[in-house]
């Protein structure tokens, strides 16, 4: 055979395999923007009373309402959190995109208002909390804030809530955003007694290492997309700061229990490669 005959079916079959090989990866990343995936994770806290034995707690992040993610992917993400049917639903920040890579920087809250309109469909028992994420603050906090609340979501900005069942009381506590320097883990943790329960609510989950001095029995976080784009063999090219070392799932950080939510939304390319959007279905359990 002809040597460049021959090197055209070996240049020609390898790019021909190249491009089944990338429309894979492409539609692979399709697929996985707007398939949510429902995660179920058991935590037991040593603190945590008898009475919240088996408390269920839906937990999403990440929005990222517009310009990728829009009304429907926020309206499949409310009926797969009350699918779960929660006692508790916390929501961990970033609600807009502050800045988009490909549309000249654009910094902006718009859209928040028609996000939470749709967040109105979230309601549990024992309430729906929030906290402000880095994307949040890159455009407008208290806008955001105030939206949420005005659709019943109690945003928590350096505090914390209890909830009391019987003689045990569980506090859902909230820092504002690490990634700005706004967290204030003593004033969060102020009004809390040393034998409660608590629940953080930290949109960044590299705070955990600082978080992990404190009291706390769970820290929720989001922030990182668990990678978003997870290349084979590679892992994800990029992570944002404060969420490159728990970058997704569950760990254990000094005493403290440690869950990285994916996310729904997306940031930089419209695109997910082995990083699904999730919802997280947590199930507390008491150590006694």
């Amino acid at each position: 055979m002809d040597s460049v005959l021959f090197s055209n079916l070996i240049y020609g079959g390898a790019g021909l395999t190249c491009g089944i090989v990338g429309i894979g990866f492409v539609y692979a990343g399709v697929q996985e923007t707007t398939t949510i995936v429902t995660e179920n994770v058991e935590f037991r806290l040593r603190r945590l009373g008898p009475e919240f034995d088996g408390l269920r707690v839906a937990q999403i992040s990440d929005l990222h309402f517009r310009p990728y993610t829009g009304e429907r992917e926020i309206r499949a993400t409310v009926k797969a959190v009350m699918d779960t049917k929660p006692d508790v639903i916390v929501l961990t920040g970033d609600y807009v995109t502050s800045t988009w890579i490909f549309h000249l920087g654009q910094r902006s809250a718009d859209g928040i208002e028609d996000c939470a309109e749709i967040l109105k469909g979230l309601s549990a028992p024992l309430g729906v909390y929030a906290v402000l994420g880095n994307h949040d603050w890159g455009t407008d906090p208290d806008r955001i804030a105030e939206a949420l609340r005005g659709a019943g979501i109690k945003v928590l900005r350096n505090e914390a809530i209890p909830i009391e069942r019987g003689k045990s009381r569980l506090w859902i506590a909230g820092t504002d955003c690490a990634f700005v320097n706004h967290a204030d883990m003593d004033r969060t943790l102020s009004p809390i007694r040393d034998e409660d329960a608590v629940l953080l609510l930290a949109h960044e989950p590299d705070f955990a290492d600082y978080a992990a001095r404190y009291p706390v029995d769970l820290q929720l976080s989001g922030h990182s997309h668990g990678g978003q784009i997870v290349a084979p063999m590679i892992g994800p090219p990029h992570l944002p700061r404060l969420g490159r070392k728990y970058v997704r799932g569950r760990y254990k950080v000094r005493n403290m229990e440690l869950y990285t939510n994916r996310g729904i939304g997306l940031v930089g390319i419209p695109m997910r490669y082995q990083a699904p959007p999730e919802v997280t279905l947590l199930r507390l359990h008491s150590a006694t």
